[in-house]
């Protein structure tokens, strides 16, 4: 008895719903233009929601003067925004960081298309908002249809103007809910005229250039199509995550259906116009009956097809089905489909009397699915439509052409018996008893056989018209006849027989090998069991199910056609199956009253889970050759990736490890080294101090104040590259003369290495460079100080400006850095073989190239620099004015 079978959600929208449990929900106020009354409606709904006793707090909201909408501000807590230098002046941006220490229940960011300026943590605002979201922060924000992505050549073309601030269309379909501020485009003309949009010196320009009503008119239909594609996409997730069956029709869905026939063409442009009409998703499928073999050109015909549904956009599937009728409209509803297209083909004459074709039944049993019906003439050389067969009748047609043929001869042989002689006679016999063998089989071939024995002997053997026989050779002469028209017709149904299962080897072969390729790709075990599943499922014709070991028991995880519920005795043969490794249930010894039959998926380590089939024999030899080539194909897919997956393990651990080793090396030389310093004199000033010579004590006292500088500096370069790490670090940028930065460093680094020749050369006039400050003292003595321990005698500073930066070049005469260092040089914990006595923790360059990345530089190492030896260290900052331009919103 075959199980009760229930359908279960997709596990990608399972998954993706239950994401959306632990994040914030985003809500997006979309409009067709400006001044459409966005703003206006989020402020609404959020005193609505305050009322009733939620946390909500402005984040952003762009009131742009207008009277109405600045009155509904009042009384909402409002966060105060991040003051950001840039050209001169103050800007006022989004202040992230407060939001988030903050933490409201609802927040309200208004436009979200903005671009923020340089200094802000990211460079759009829809980044700010999925941030918030991820925090568990609801956002309600407004955004103008125009500002999307794809959408950007669309209006450009509609209205004249690119917009330059855009956002992913990607943003948008994660929303979990959008509200359609609309305005009819006479109202919104009305409000321009008014002052309410924009300034009265703005508003005539922008009625001009953007506000006309063909241009409204247009976006609006944009806004309304967006909005509608958006929830129909939430419509259909919510579906497949709860396995719905549909249609729900709140929105359209093309399926065109390609058969074997000359039509497949045809029904998928018929499809596509008709999508492409809607604004809707098609989809191009194929089913195959489960059990019949179709020829080459009838697979060309529905490759063709297929890679037209493909190339105009639509979605491609291929699927085997012993209901036809009721998988197909099953998959429809499975997939929300609105519209089925399908090509018209000419039934059998009984079909038609009966109203049994295909699009009859279709017809009769598509609730709430519309049926629509091509008709095309198929182009020339195009084989008719394949007819459909019933087997019985099949069967008899496959005997009825083997007597036609006997027919034949004997008519033909009747016409000519003055010419042809009773052996060319039988011949004649034979080619048909051939011919019935090649087209029909072994069973036709012998009925052919037996009904040329009886023609030859009726028509053809003195005495004619009866089944008399003369004399005795005539009698051999009719046995050698049967045995050899038999002997032929077997061999010839043999070699038939023996073609059309190499075909189907060859198919299955296929199917293996872009099996083999699909998994050669990168995917991920959920992808790949979702793989084998599919694909056992296309090679058998068979239902199949992967059930994995879930809390202490077995869980069906993936299965087509969609199913998760299987009888008691069913989930005993799978327990077992996993447990010892063996087949089990129907066909097997082990429990084989199941109505599914399990084989385990092993790798070399262990089971990983089973694979069910259903049916109620076991598999055949073929089929079990096929189901234990895709398990072991599939096995080996999960090893890679496991072997992939512990091979990055084990390199992650290994990395960690070398900088816990070099952390640990670094902390314990470079703080024992100062700290023992410090406490050796600082012993013999407390313990001899009356006796030490005042130069002497003034040298112990600089020791102390020298090692415990190299301390703070050690401990400070520790954590700058916590915070370079972290992402806290969040430069001052000011005009800084690179001259004077360079003399305070200078100052510093002498201190401690004295005698070096320290050599300048800068241009005239050198333009400030935009850094903070600190930061760049920072670097500069970090570079300098790593110059005069590992250079020679003298190092030279040069600086000169170049394309809109000033470069700074610090070059000694050292021995220089190895070739195979260099490319690591600015790695942390990187340090010369060498030198590695020298004091230092390798976190020097490290940290000078993170903070002048971070304050819009780059810093690049040469080596060698002359002959054979040298360093130099070329720093670039921006010079003069910066070329960023935040800009705004505009029309």
């Amino acid at each position: 008895m075959t199980p009760r079978i229930e359908t279960r959600g997709n596990p990608d929208d399972l998954l993706a719903e239950a994401e959306r449990e632990t994040r914030g929900r985003l809500k997006v106020y979309l409009g067709m233009a400006p001044g459409v009354g966005k703003t206006y409606a989020m402020l609404c709904g959020a005193r609505r929601l305050k009322a009733q006793g939620m946390d909500v707090v402005g984040g952003v909201i762009e009131t742009h003067g207008r009277a109405e909408t600045m009155a509904l501000v009042d009384g909402l807590e409002v966060l105060p925004r991040r003051r950001i230098a840039y050209r001169g002046q103050m800007l006022d941006e989004f202040d992230i960081d407060a939001a988030l220490v903050r933490r409201p229940a609802l927040l309200l960011v208004d436009e979200l298309a903005h671009t923020n300026a340089p200094e802000s943590r990211h460079p759009k605002r829809w980044q700010d908002v999925e941030e918030l979201v991820r925090a568990g922060i609801d956002v309600h924000t407004t955004l103008n249809v125009q500002h999307l992505e794809s959408l950007t050549d669309v209006v450009a073309r509609i209205t004249g103007v690119r917009v330059a601030e855009t956002i992913p269309d990607a943003v948008l379909e994660r929303a979990d809910e959008i509200e359609l501020v609309d305005l009819p485009p006479q109202d919104l003309l009305t409000r321009l005229a008014e002052g309410k949009v924009y300034a009265p010196h703005l508003a005539g320009r922008a009625r001009e250039a953007f506000f006309k009503p063909g241009n409204l008119t247009a976006l609006r239909e944009l806004a309304l199509r967006m909005a509608a594609h958006t929830v129909d996409g939430q419509l259909t997730g919510y579906m497949r995550a709860h396995a719905i069956d549909g249609p729900w029709a709140a929105g359209e869905r093309i399926m065109a259906l390609v058969g074997p026939d000359g039509l497949g063409a045809a029904v998928v442009r018929a499809a596509n116009r008709i999508a492409d009409q809607l604004k809707a998703p098609f989809l191009a499928v194929t089913i195959e009956p489960q059990g019949r073999l179709s020829s080459p050109q009838a697979d060309a015909r529905i490759t063709e097809a297929l890679t037209l549904a493909e190339r105009l956009g639509g979605r491609i599937e291929r699927l085997t089905s012993a209901d036809l009728v009721g998988d197909i409209l099953g998959y429809a509803r499975r997939m929300n489909v609105t519209q089925i297209f399908i090509g018209r083909t000419r039934a059998l004459w009984w079909r038609q009397v009966l109203g049994r074709s295909l699009i009859s039944e279709l017809i009769r049993r598509a609730d709430g699915v519309a049926i629509h019906v091509v008709s095309e003439i198929p182009e020339k050389g195009v084989a008719p439509p394949a007819k459909p067969k019933i087997p019985w009748l099949a069967s008899i047609t496959r005997y009825a052409e083997g007597m036609v043929a006997v027919a034949a001869v004997v008519g033909v042989a009747l016409a000519v018996r003055e010419l042809a002689s009773g052996a060319n006679v039988a011949m004649l016999f034979l080619a048909a008893v051939l011919v019935s063998a090649v087209r029909s089989g072994t069973g036709p071939a012998i009925a052919t056989s037996a009904t040329a024995f009886l023609a030859y002997n009726f028509f053809f053997t003195e005495p004619i018209y009866t089944l008399e026989v003369a004399n005795w050779a005539d009698i051999v002469t009719l046995l050698v006849f049967v045995a050899v028209a038999i002997t032929t017709g077997t061999l010839a149904a043999r070699i038939r027989n023996q073609a059309l299962a190499e075909r189907a080897r060859m198919n299955a072969l296929q199917a293996l090998y872009d099996f083999s390729r699909r998994l050669g790709s990168k995917v991920s075990i959920d992808e790949l069991f979702h793989a084998i599943v599919l694909q056992l499922h296309r090679l058998t014709g068979r239902p199949a199910v992967l059930l994995l070991p879930e809390r202490d028991d077995m869980q069906v995880r993936y299965a087509w056609p969609p199913e998760d519920n299987l009888q008691a005795r069913d989930h005993a043969a799978a327990r077992w199956a996993l447990a010892h490794g063996e087949p089990a249930g129907v066909g097997t010894g082990t429990m084989p009253t199941a109505a599914w039959h399990f084989r385990p998926l092993r790798t070399a380590a262990r089971t990983l889970g089973v694979l069910g089939l259903a049916g109620e024999r076991a598999p055949s030899g073929d089929e079990v050759q096929t189901i234990d080539a895709v398990l072991g194909q599939g096995a080996v897919a999960l090893e890679r990736i496991s072997f992939a997956s512990d091979a990055a393990r084990v390199e992650a651990m290994t990395q960690t490890e070398k900088l816990r080793a070099a952390l640990l090396s670094s902390v314990s030389h470079d703080l024992r080294t100062p700290l023992t310093a410090i406490l050796g004199a600082a012993t013999s000033l407390r313990r001899d101090g009356d006796r030490i010579a005042q130069d002497d004590r003034r040298a112990l006292l600089d020791a102390i104040e020298d090692e415990a500088r190299r301390l703070d500096r050690f401990v400070n370069n520790l954590l700058e590259m916590t915070r370079l790490e972290g992402g806290a670090l969040k430069p001052k940028r000011e005009w800084v003369d690179l001259q004077d930065a360079v003399e305070a460093a200078l100052s510093a680094v002498r201190r401690r290495q004295d005698g070096k020749i320290w050599l300048r050369s800068f241009a005239a006039d050198l333009p400030p460079v935009s850094a903070d400050p600190v930061l760049l003292e920072t670097v500069l003595v970090n570079v300098f100080d790593n110059a005069a321990k590992h250079g020679g005698a003298s190092v030279t500073i040069a600086a000169l400006p170049r394309d809109g930066v000033l470069e700074l070049l610090i070059a000694d005469d050292g021995p220089g850095i190895p070739p195979t260092l260099l490319p690591h040089v600015f790695d942390r914990f990187t340090r010369a073989p060498d030198l590695a006595i020298a004091p230092g923790a390798g976190l020097g360059l490290s940290i000078c190239k993170g903070l002048i990345e971070a304050m819009g530089g780059t810093i690049v190492a040469t080596s060698p620099v002359i002959a054979d030896h040298g360093t130099r260290i070329a720093i670039t900052l921006p010079a003069g004015v910066p070329p960023f331009d935040a800009g705004e919103e505009a029309p």
